[in-house]
């Protein structure tokens, strides 16, 4: 159950496409963004005269007269796919290139080529900006789009002046629907370790974790419950995951992707323990993470969390994709 605000910093991407609504084990905190409701969204004048050029999964070349400014939120396929439809409830994996539609400047742009895909969960409680969301659903794995994104679909009356996006202006996103992803490891199953919490699995793969009355362990400890055969997590990965967290005193869990599906961020961005305990391991795994305080977790606590500085963390981790 997701209780405090999320701390899912990635990339300047994040800032534009991601916050959440937790705390995860990130070591900085996201601007909040509107979740929104989801729905087909349809071509118009604005979205049509946007030019993109390009060879798929590779950045493209993007030409439009600035301003831009459609009445509301406009959707183009510039290019058809012909992968599988994406439904609601699907994590989708998407390369971006972002413009101000207003100025004309390009904002930022990811995941093409090899580069990890920005992940998407097409599900209403998703905190994204909405003009993605929408961008998204009733594409077809392969599409490319181009969405004018108004304003009340973007950052709404704040703007944001990091990216320089201000409240009036619109943006655009050309986006490329890579991939449907898995949302639970897939590995193979293994046998329990003696001295962790018990994880019990629901039909969906979300985890139920009951703590051992043991006191915690001092050191960093780390269980592989599923074993996939996937790429190996190194600590310049980017990865998706499933995740929750817990504290070992209470069972309380602090937070959770589960409900709005895989996320994704860089290794090398998290608390110590929790990227010690994923560097190494492989796509498809699921994985327990056992972090006591101090310098591997949040030292000194964290309130906003609920974490006190002498609690121990359980993270159970299903690892969907690494690039």
């Amino acid at each position: 159950m997701r209780t405090v605000p999320t701390f899912l910093t990635m990339t300047a991407l994040a800032a534009i496409a991601l916050s959440g609504c937790a705390a995860s084990p990130d070591t900085e905190a996201t601007p909040s963004a509107t979740a929104a409701a989801i729905s087909c969204t349809d071509p118009g004048t604005t979205s049509d005269a946007v030019t993109v050029t390009g060879d798929a999964n590779a950045e493209p070349t993007v030409t439009f007269e600035s301003p831009l400014a459609a009445e509301q939120t406009e959707r183009t396929v510039v290019t058809e796919g012909t992968g599988d439809a994406v439904e609601e409830g699907d994590s989708v994996s998407i390369a971006y290139a972002a413009y101000n539609a207003t100025s004309g400047a390009k904002l930022t742009s990811g995941g093409f080529g090899d580069d990890a895909g920005l992940t998407v969960n097409v599900v209403s409680s998703q905190s994204a900006i909405a003009g993605i969301l929408k961008g998204v659903a009733c594409s077809n794995v392969g599409d490319r789009v181009a969405v004018v994104i108004t304003p009340d679909d973007g950052f709404g009356e704040t703007g944001n002046t990091d990216l320089g996006v201000a409240a009036t202006d619109q943006m655009l996103f050309v986006i490329d629907v890579k991939e449907i992803l898995p949302t639970r490891a897939t590995g193979e199953d293994q046998e329990p370790t003696d001295g962790f919490p018990t994880v019990e699995l629901a039909k969906n793969g979300e985890p139920t974790v009951t703590m051992p009355k043991t006191d915690p362990p001092a050191e960093l400890g780390v269980e592989v419950l599923k074993k996939g055969d996937g790429a190996t997590v190194t600590d310049a990965s980017t990865v998706t995951v499933q995740y929750s967290g817990s504290l070992w005193a209470t069972g309380e869990e602090f937070d959770s992707s589960w409900g709005t599906g895989p996320t994704t961020f860089a290794v090398s961005g998290l608390i110590t323990g929790f990227t010690q305990g994923l560097v190494g391991q492989t796509v498809g795994s699921q994985v327990v993470i056992v972090i006591p305080p101090g310098p591997l977790g949040y030292e000194g606590g964290n309130d906003q969390a609920g974490i006190s500085a002498t609690d121990t963390l359980v993270f159970v981790v299903d690892i969907i994709s690494e690039a």
